[in-house]
């Protein structure tokens, strides 16, 4: 090997152990903050975790009482469990109103689906429509319009001109269930049954498709 290539190997180490010298510290504070940041992550996971599953445990219980017909019980757990967001949260109060509405009691289906604050983008419209579906049928049009907003979907236009009838605003429920029809699929047949009855109801006139002709 030449020597000027031993000088430059030389030279090469000594720069290198230069460059450690001067930047030894900031090499370890970063190794330390890379380190708590998997740390930090890896306690957020589990954190996570644990939430789900005492809101998976939360659910189950609720659901227990509400199948053994204890509604009460099944009202104070889920105030125990204290979900006002997210999916369990929406899932637990649609099973509870669901079963409040079937044992009569409208006013605390409707309580329990008014307590929740962010259902979550998956369930948001089914919540929106049976509340405003518990409000129409307490006859209080402009609560279950306020409820729906600007929603297009059929089902929430199919309930916003249940809430226009209600109210006897007829010209308004012929469009809301015209524009029902328009969005819902033409293969639902039993639903578009029921839309048409309603139209009718309304002085509208169904437009024809061609599941009329079979």
């Amino acid at each position: 090997m030449a020597v000027d290539e031993l000088l430059d190997e030389h030279e090469q180490g000594e720069r290198v152990r230069q460059w450690v010298r001067e930047n030894a510290l900031g090499v370890v504070a970063g190794i330390a903050v890379a380190l708590g940041l998997v740390w930090g992550f890896q306690q957020w996971q589990d954190h996570r975790l644990d939430q789900r599953m005492a809101q998976s445990d939360a659910y189950a219980a609720v659901n227990a009482s509400i199948a053994a017909g204890d509604l009460d019980k099944a009202r104070e757990l889920a105030a125990a469990a204290d979900l006002h967001d997210g999916a369990f949260a929406a899932l637990l109060a649609l099973d509870l109103a669901k079963a409040q509405v079937d044992a009569g009691d409208t006013e605390a289906a409707t309580a329990t689906l008014s307590a929740l604050t962010d259902p979550g983008p998956a369930l948001e419209s089914v919540v929106a429509r049976r509340l405003a579906s518990l409000h129409v049928a307490a006859g209080k049009a402009d609560e279950a319009l306020a409820v729906l907003g600007d929603a297009t979907d059929a089902g929430s236009l199919e309930t916003r001109g249940d809430a226009h009838m209600v109210a006897g605003r007829a010209d308004d429920a012929r469009e809301a269930y015209t524009a029902a029809l328009a969005a819902l699929d033409v293969a639902a047949v039993p639903q578009r049954r029921l839309l048409e009855i309603k139209l009718i109801d309304a002085g509208g006139v169904p437009a024809h498709t061609e599941s009329d002709a079979r």
